[in-house]
């Protein structure tokens, strides 16, 4: 399974860059891509991309507020 081709004026991040929020490995952003966590976008050298939007949609699911 290939992810589209990138096309989108839409801020991207790379996958050290959604690891460097969600505080995990590169390479787990990858498997999270992999398997349908997070849609991806393929550079045209075949390099993921993700889409800035998506990404902090995901993170601000998994984030809870701080209770006092």
């Amino acid at each position: 399974m290939s992810a589209p081709a990138v096309s989108s004026p839409e801020p991207l991040l790379t996958p050290g860059q959604v690891a460097a929020l969600f505080h995990v490995d590169p390479k787990t952003v990858t498997r999270w891509a992999h398997a349908g966590r997070l849609g991806s976008l393929r550079t045209p050298g075949g390099h993921r991309r993700f889409r800035k939007t998506e990404v902090m949609a995901l993170l601000e699911s998994l984030t809870q507020p701080a209770t006092r």
